[in-house]
């Protein structure tokens, strides 16, 4: 049987607007049958915290410790909380909700896509499984985040190693199409992370920075050797042509396309309206 070919975008290092800029374009495009689902990676420059859709900006983050960082700042279209891009490959899935491989529910789609990131884990070796919230309380955790912090909870179907959140992912469907975007961790800079957001007190906040070092991790902490960003694309290329049964076909953008991905990074993701208010 003829494995389905999917189109394969490694876009380097973007800025912080043409990042959600590219994945907005590509979720256009699908869903005007212009081009099949789509595997992206890529990576952020400057350094970005990106927030959820539905965070609120003044009551959750640290705006002056991000200028001090020098971090990039941007609201992403999907949901979820604040992610720290620094260290990590960024991964996005494009594929439309009618796909036959697609379940209807936003959680089991999540798992299916998510099988992608699994394979990834295990060809560098790494033992990684999906985590099932069992009880009724950690099933009402998910509903309500107590943390503005995205790694500080694996939620359902999200890939641990050694108990241990490893990647975290958001999605969005829009115009008949699945967004998935995530972040796979090589390395965290924990302290960077954590004065980024506003907490009560900080005894709350080292409070939850030290329940946070049992909750995530970075690939390079469970590793001997030191996994470099080339070596985890090349395992997690190969992991979600093997998750999702395809085969990957790079793919290049024409200049007609990144003008088009450009205007949509001026007119909304470099806007303070879209950034900022909510």
């Amino acid at each position: 049987m003829t494995k389905e070919v999917w189109r394969f975008i490694d876009s380097g290092e973007g800025s912080p607007s043409f990042n959600m800029a590219l994945d907005e374009a590509l979720l256009d495009w699908n869903s005007d049958g212009k081009m099949p689902p789509v595997i992206r990676f890529y990576g952020w420059n400057p350094a970005t915290l990106s927030i959820g859709y539905f965070q609120r900006v003044e009551k959750e983050i640290d705006m002056e410790a991000v200028k001090q960082h020098g971090l990039g700042f941007v609201r992403r279209p999907t949901g979820g909380r604040g992610v720290l891009h620094e260290h990590e490959l960024t991964y996005s899935v494009i594929v439309p909700e009618a796909h036959p491989e697609m379940p209807s529910t936003v959680t089991e789609a999540y798992r299916v896509i998510s099988e992608g990131i699994l394979k990834g884990f295990h060809a560098l070796g790494m033992e990684a499984y999906f985590a099932v919230p069992k009880t009724a309380e950690e099933r009402d955790s998910l509903k309500n985040p107590r943390s503005a912090v995205c790694f500080d909870a694996p939620s359902w179907y999200e890939l641990v190693v050694e108990g241990r959140k490893v990647a975290g992912s958001a999605q969005t469907r829009q115009k008949g199409v699945i967004l998935q975007h995530g972040s796979i961790l090589l390395d965290l800079d924990e302290d960077k992370l954590f004065s980024l957001f506003k907490y009560p007190n900080d005894r709350v906040k080292e409070r939850m920075q030290k329940a946070f070092k049992n909750k995530a991790v970075a690939i390079n902490e469970l590793t001997a050797e030191n996994i470099t960003l080339e070596q985890a694309k090349a395992a997690f290329k190969k992991g979600f042509e093997e998750g999702l049964n395809i085969v990957l076909e790079p793919y290049e953008l024409s200049d007609e396309e990144m003008a088009y991905v450009q205007k949509i990074a001026n007119e909304r993701y470099e806007s303070d309206d879209w950034n900022y208010k909510r």
